[in-house]
């Protein structure tokens, strides 16, 4: 389950990093490139802002998709779902975020972890589907 914080909204001025070198994630490079470039979160997480929000995380669902309780998803409703996805979906009035899976021509929302069950629809039901999953972030300490 997630729980919905307002839109992004960032005061005074964009959030930006400053990157100082690439970090490598397999053996340390001896000609490691060197930069000093600004990265601002808003132009790299969000596409459009008008239609981005960020959700809470709560619950271990995703853990195989490296979503966790705590993370923050950045979630874009101008993006068309489609099977694969991971998707924020409204299920019995409450926010879920699952991937999205046609099965038998079908749409499921299934979890990312062998502990939890697919969400299927019955006849009658619909699949409400909020917005795409475009990023995530998590804080480490």
């Amino acid at each position: 389950m997630i729980q919905p914080v307002p839109a992004i909204q960032f005061v005074g001025g964009p959030l930006a990093l400053h990157i100082t070198h690439k970090l490598h994630a397999g053996f340390p490079s001896p000609a490691a490139d060197y930069t000093a470039d600004p990265l601002d979160l808003n132009q790299y997480l969000v596409d459009r802002v008008a239609c981005t929000f960020l959700f809470d995380v709560a619950g271990w669902s995703m853990s195989g998709a490296h979503i966790v309780e705590g993370d923050k998803v950045v979630v874009d409703r101008s993006v068309s779902p489609q099977p694969g996805h991971i998707v924020v979906a409204i299920v019995n009035g409450e926010f879920t975020i699952k991937r999205l899976r046609l099965v038998n021509g079908a749409y499921e929302l299934h979890p990312e972890n062998p502990d939890f069950r697919p969400i299927r629809f019955g006849d009658g039901e619909v699949l409400e589907v909020f917005g795409v999953v475009v990023g995530v972030a998590r804080k480490m300490l």
